[in-house]
């Protein structure tokens, strides 16, 4: 299960043996969500947070913060679940200090 990002209390990360389509689970705290990441043409077109089994999800007031993480950061995570999944490497992680807008 690596960490990829971790921006601001937000912890990203993959787990082992997941599945597709592209995604990254997302910890806060006592939270955890899953963002669906949809991509056409290099593009960024739509994210989806779905809910985990027995988990609380991220509170709406707080999807924004991933929103606009992804949305800076789409093509790092794109580059890390291939390293991960479709590699088998372990990709690197990433601690982001400084607020996005």
């Amino acid at each position: 299960m690596p960490k990829i990002f971790e921006y601001f209390g937000f912890i990203f990360f993959l787990y082992a043996n997941d599945h597709k389509p592209l995604h990254v689970h997302i910890r806060y705290a006592e939270f955890e969500s899953i963002v669906e990441i949809e991509i056409k043409n290099g593009i960024l077109t739509g994210l989806k947070f779905k809910k985990v089994t027995a988990r609380r999800p991220i509170p709406i007031s707080d999807r924004k913060n991933i929103e606009v993480f992804i949305s800076k950061y789409y093509l790092s995570i794109v580059e890390k679940w291939t390293q991960f999944y479709l590699l088998n490497q372990n990709p690197k992680s990433e601690k982001i200090t400084r607020k996005l807008k």
